[in-house]
């Protein structure tokens, strides 16, 4: 399968890297030497491709995605801070009828995090003597901050039934790939969630395998359903 890589950074390099093992192969590199100006988005270019992988930023990401999916291009979203957007997304996907993964975290330990911490803060709900917080540090390079996957964090939290205040706080420091941490204190104990990431190579392998899945689907997913299947599937 041919893929695109849309913001060929670290994220990109390392997942051409390991496209092979995954049966892809990355047959167009954009980057901002060669679509500053979105003039590398051209039917042309992507005749041959049947996904992109899209690790840009967040000032060009919803223009990245609308434009693949008006060349009929289903697209792996791993760019943060843009979901203030996300009807205008929906409505380019529905137009096209083309398909589109997203997520703050393509790591597949992330996503298991996930699911423990809203599990944590569903037990913790009714219990009013814990109060609860969310940290992560990355590298100092990363633009956003706190993280989407902390925000997540908070969000899967409060959906779970927790719905007292949750202290958050980022750090932002030297080459670190990511850390994020969620927990519960009160007088008699505290309970700690972490999850530490080694390198960047899971958030790659994991884009990968949404990219094989995305093929040939139609409308919005999250990466957890990749994993796990929609809800309302049996998954």
């Amino acid at each position: 399968m041919n893929l695109a890589i849309v913001g060929f950074g670290r994220m990109g390099k390392l997942i051409e890297r390991h496209a092979p093992e995954y049966g892809c192969r990355v047959a167009l590199k954009l980057d901002i030497d060669n679509n500053s100006r979105y003039e590398g988005m051209t039917p042309e270019n992507f005749r041959d491709v049947r996904v992109a992988v899209e690790f840009s930023t967040p000032e060009t990401v919803v223009e990245n995605i609308e434009r693949l999916a008006a060349l009929g291009i289903n697209t792996v979203v791993g760019t943060t801070g843009w979901l203030e957007r996300l009807d205008s997304v929906q409505t380019a996907l529905a137009r096209h009828g083309t398909g589109l993964v997203w997520s703050p975290n393509f790591s597949i330990g992330v996503n298991i995090f996930f699911r423990l911490a809203a599990e944590a803060a569903r037990l913790l709900s009714s219990e009013n003597d814990y109060g609860a917080w969310a940290w992560e540090i990355h590298h100092r390079a990363k633009a956003d901050a706190p993280s989407g996957t902390l925000l997540k964090l908070v969000d899967q939290m409060a959906r779970a039934g927790y719905q007292r205040p949750i202290d958050q706080s980022s750090n932002r420091a030297g080459a670190h790939p990511g850390t994020h941490e969620i927990g519960f204190d009160s007088a008699a104990d505290t309970i700690t969630l972490r999850h530490v990431a080694r390198s960047r190579e899971g958030f790659a392998r994991g884009a990968l395998r949404a990219a094989r899945w995305v093929e040939g689907k139609k409308g919005m997913y999250e990466f957890a359903e990749v994993l796990f299947g929609a809800p309302n599937d049996g998954g």
